[in-house]
């Protein structure tokens, strides 16, 4: 789940195929093991819970599939001991990435993410090498449609959102990641519908690859660690990703 809160992005990640929709589906299930290990099955008294649920949800994950995992949790079906561990490092041409993973062995996930970065072109670095250019911030994306900007600006301030940005598809809302929760549930009482929904790194600036090999290498970097199950989140600020 690659992005940096930019609609082409999120639109390439709508577009996967089955493989991919069953790796997402894969990886949302570990966040809600830990946040029904962590704050119980009950999303109303679980706000982890509730904002992993949103997240599966603008991912197209079936009711079904979300209660199975949830029940499974709830009863320590699965046993796994998952811990949330981030990585950081340099693409091609200085790309800054960050690799955000949730593994029951740091061993083998620091192995592969090292092997990825080294095969295409970068290197992995030192917790905090590139993660001070990056902002943390709640980010919802709403597909415009025949959405009115004037509403849409409205509920988006009264709901806490900090900021919105307008563009060709979408209305893209930003939030203190604090208060990303509160914000989101109130956009969904007055029936908005997300792209996307989740507390992202959002990139300062942004890096442009002009080198065809070194762009190559890029994507293929990203598609490694995407195929990856230990890998959660990948953020990066490569401008034409």
């Amino acid at each position: 789940m690659a992005g940096h809160s930019k609609w082409k992005n999120i639109q390439a990640t709508k577009n996967k195929n089955d493989a991919k929709r069953a790796k997402i589906f894969t990886k949302l299930s570990r966040e809600i093991i830990v946040a029904v290990r962590e704050g119980g099955p009950n999303p109303d008294t679980n706000a982890r819970l509730r904002d992993v649920i949103a997240k599966a949800k603008a991912a197209n994950v079936p009711n079904d599939n979300l209660k199975r995992v949830i029940d499974r949790a709830a009863g320590n079906v699965d046993q796994s001991n998952y811990e949330n561990v981030i990585y950081e490092g340099y693409g091609p041409e200085g790309v800054a990435v960050i690799v955000e993973s949730m593994t029951d062995n740091r061993n083998r996930t620091a192995s592969d993410v090292r092997h990825y970065f080294d095969k295409y072109g970068g290197n992995l670095g030192a917790t905090g090498c590139v993660s001070w250019s990056f902002d943390n911030k709640g980010v919802i994306v709403i597909e415009r449609g025949d959405i009115d900007e004037d509403t849409m600006m409205m509920d988006a301030i009264e709901s806490g959102a900090s900021d919105i940005e307008i563009e060709e598809e979408t209305y893209i809302i930003f939030t203190d990641p604090n208060e990303f929760s509160t914000v989101r549930e109130a956009l969904e009482k007055l029936d908005y519908s997300f792209v996307s929904a989740q507390v992202e790194m959002v990139p300062q600036n942004y890096v442009k690859l002009e080198n065809e090999e070194s762009i190559k290498n890029m994507e293929k970097l990203i598609d490694m660690l995407e195929d990856n199950d230990d890998v959660q989140q990948i953020w990066h600020n490569w401008e034409d990703a």
